[in-house]
Order: C-alpha cells, then sequence, then structure tokens
C-alpha cells in the first residue's frame, strides 16, 4: 500500500509552488501595479485569474495521485482521439485571439485545445514506442508510425495559426525517437535543418558553415554515405530556402520581424520595438531590480504582453540579475529533477513519458527565455508556471501530476505492463 503523506516526491512539489509562486508575483505586479491605470478591466482581472488556476490545479495535482498509473496507459489512444476531435472542433468553432484559432470560450474562460493535446500526445506516442518488448525506434516502421501520431496534431495547431505551440510538437519527434532507439546519427539528421535556418537568418554563410560542420558529424556518427549526402541535401535546401524567403516570398512586414531580431534598431519603433523594450527591462534591472511595482517599462505599459510572452521581463527588470538568475536556477533545478525521476523509473513507459514531459518544459523556457532576451525570434511562447494562463497552466500541472503519479506507484509500475 502506498503512503501519498510519506513516498509522494514533496521536493519536486515545493519546486513546482516555488515556481508558481514567481509567477503569481509577477504577474500581479504586469497587472495590478501602477500599470492598471492604463489596462483594461479584463486584462487587470488576470492576477485573479491565475489565483483560482494554481488552487485549482493544486486539487488536480493531489487528486491524480489517488489514480491507478495503469489508466494513463491503457487510455492513452482514447484521449488522444478525443483530444483530435476536440482540435478539429477548436479549428471550425473556436475563437481566434492573436491571430490563432485555438481557443473555446465557456462563460468569462477559455479553453486552448492545443495544450492538452501535448498530454495526450506524449502519451499516446510513449504507449506505442514501450508496447513491445522489440519494439525500437532503430527500425524505420516504428519510427514513422511515431512521427504520424506527433504529426497529425502538429498539422491541426499550424492549421490553427498556431506556430509557437507547434514548434513544440515538433520539437517532441527527435527526442521521443532518439530516447526509443534513434541512432545518434538520425537525430542529428533530424534537428540540423533547425539550426541551419535559424544560422541562416543572421547571414547565409553562417547557415552554409553549419550544414558542412553539420554533414561532416552525421557521416562520422552513421558511417553512412547515403545520410551524410541527404544531410547535405537538406542543409544546402534549408539555406537556399532562406534566402529566397527572404527575397521573393515574405511580404515587406515579415522581413522586418525577421531583420529586427537579428538588428533591433533597424526598425525601432516597427518590428524592433518588442526586443528594444524587452532587452531595456531586464538590463535596467542591475543586480537586484528596481523594486517590486518599480519597474518603469512595466508599470508604464513599454512591455508588450508582459503578464505572457515577456513576464520574464518583468522579474528581470524590477529584481534584477538576482531575481532572474534565481528563476533560472529553481526551472532547472525542476527540470533535473524530473530527468532523475525518469532515469530512476524501471519501467520504459513512465520513463519516456517523464523525459518527454520535461522536454516539453525545457523547450517553452529555452524560447520564452531566448526571446525575451533577443536570442530568438519572438515567437509567442509562454513561460511554464509564470506566465499568465490557464489552459496553460492546468495542462502543465496535469503533466507534472502525471509524472509524480508514475514515480509515486513506481515499485508497483511493471504489474501494468
Amino acid at each position: 500500500m502506498v503512503s501519498i503523506k510519506k513516498e509522494l516526491d514533496w521536493f519536486t512539489v515545493f519546486l513546482w509552488f516555488g515556481l508558481s509562486l514567481i509567477g503569481l508575483i509577477a504577474i500581479y505586479s504586469a497587472t495590478q501595479g501602477p500599470v492598471s491605470e492604463f489596462l483594461p478591466s479584463v486584462i487587470q482581472n488576470n492576477f485573479w485569474k491565475q489565483l483560482f488556476f494554481v488552487g485549482l490545479s493544486t486539487g488536480l495535482l493531489f487528486s491524480l495521485q489517488f489514480i491507478n498509473p495503469s489508466i494513463f496507459k491503457n487510455f492513452s489512444y482514447l484521449a488522444y482521439g478525443l483530444s483530435l476531435l476536440l482540435m478539429i472542433y477548436t479549428l471550425f468553432f473556436g475563437q481566434e485571439i492573436n491571430g490563432a484559432k485555438s481557443w473555446l470560450r465557456f462563460g468569462g474562460f477559455g479553453l486552448q485545445s492545443s495544450e492538452f493535446m501535448k498530454i495526450t500526445t506524449i502519451l499516446a506516442a510513449a504507449n506505442y514506442l514501450t508496447s513491445r518488448r522489440n519494439l525500437s525506434a532503430e527500425k524505420i516502421r516504428y519510427a514513422l508510425v511515431s512521427f504520424i501520431i506527433i504529426l497529425v496534431p502538429t498539422g491541426l495547431v499550424i492549421a490553427q495559426n498556431d506556430f509557437g505551440t507547434a514548434i513544440i510538437f515538433i520539437a517532441l519527434i527527435p527526442i521521443i525517437l532518439f530516447w526509443s532507439g534513434l541512432p545518434y546519427g538520425v537525430a542529428l539528421l533530424m534537428i540540423s535543418p533547425a539550426i541551419i535556418l535559424y544560422l541562416s537568418v543572421f547571414d547565409w554563410l553562417y547557415g552554409a558553415i553549419a550544414l558542412v560542420l553539420l554533414t561532416i558529424a552525421v557521416f562520422f556518427l552513421q558511417k553512412s554515405k547515403w545520410l551524410s549526402l541527404v544531410s547535405l541535401i537538406m542543409g544546402t535546401a534549408t539555406v537556399a530556402a532562406v534566402q529566397f524567403a527572404l527575397t521573393n516570398v515574405l511580404q515587406p512586414h515579415q522581413v522586418a520581424r525577421i531583420i529586427a531580431f537579428t538588428n533591433p534598431s533597424y526598425d525601432p519603433t516597427g518590428a524592433g520595438w518588442n526586443v528594444i523594450q524587452a532587452k531595456t527591462a531586464i538590463g535596467s534591472g542591475g543586480w537586484l531590480g528596481k523594486g517590486f511595482l518599480e519597474g518603469t517599462q512595466t508599470q508604464l505599459r513599454f512591455l508588450p504582453e508582459q503578464w505572457t510572452d515577456f513576464i520574464f521581463c518583468v522579474v528581470g527588470e524590477e529584481f534584477g540579475f538576482l531575481g532572474a538568475s534565481i528563476l533560472i536556477v529553481v526551472f532547472m533545478i525542476f527540470l533535473l529533477r524530473l530527468l532523475h525521476l525518469s532515469i530512476n523509473h524501471k519501467h520504459p513507459f513512465a520513463q519516456l513519458v517523464t523525459l518527454s514531459v520535461a522536454s516539453v518544459y525545457f523547450m517553452h523556457f529555452f524560447i520564452n527565455v531566448g526571446s525575451a532576451t533577443a536570442l530568438l525570434p519572438v515567437i509567442g511562447i509562454p513561460l511554464p508556471f509564470i506566465s499568465y494562463g490557464g489552459s496553460a497552466f492546468i495542462a502543465n500541472t496535469l503533466m507534472l501530476a502525471i509524472c509524480l503519479n508514475m514515480d509515486l506507484y513506481k515499485r508497483e509500475f511493471s504489474i501494468y505492463s
């Protein structure tokens, strides 16, 4: 008989609560401080809504610890199918917000179906890849099925015009397949276009150098001339596609956004505004920050979307380098703790699910902080447990609750295989 009080991983719960508390403090400052006079009432209510979501998620987190962990595996395909139907329904009947038609409205609250699609996609892909002892991503057929399981919801997310969330789904493909036996060289081949694309935005020469180095790496890892040739062709096509898109496909305002990423001063009042204000907020915080509710960029409403996409800048401005560092350190410990849970679990399904959840958190963290610090283009990805958003907070907490549940019952989990 498992004792939840004694055997639940309370350290991870404590880290989750700490991140949630940091988020509440930052959201309060971004919506309830002097800046509130510049904000509509619907935005001013975000803090109280988030407080409700934290309370609701706390109840869900502990409630799920009483569930038999076999449910997550046995009903993963059914949950995946229902989530796809919900995604399709949202595509046709959902509400468009900030250009993305990914929301369903229920009274004063919104449900972002793609957030919950992440959970069921992880469960379904992990269930498939661990369903038989001899099943491995080393075999193309199994890798292809897993690829499709993730690619279908990715296509629906793209159809909803939510490219930020689509990136998270795409990033899951090499991570899940690599953990399931995909060779190193093939995994590198899968992520190489993203690396080359990123560098090509700065300069085509950077992309060309990257494609040569990555092709050489693929050859040494796989000892395959064919895969090396594929890597070279894909890399060359990526560099050429970026240059062609910049000169012949993208609209002037879209090109301006890309150029503003590499050089914000190119359009300081337009495409470069977000990047400049974000960097100014973080830089002005100094070592210890300007103080709670004292950040000028935050309280004078210079920061765009400061309660969601740029909430890291609020922390950096008002609590300085020290506050931002504490946030980063706590998040890194949280991720390392999840990796520890994954490695220590003997059941492959639990291992793969926990690793995938940690990967989703990391990708959100990496993109959000990268956008806020101008290391990455502004994509529009929330910071888990910090940014405002009910669907994201609840979905992220549910993923954590599943990981904690499988760790709690790890000694008994093998009987559910």
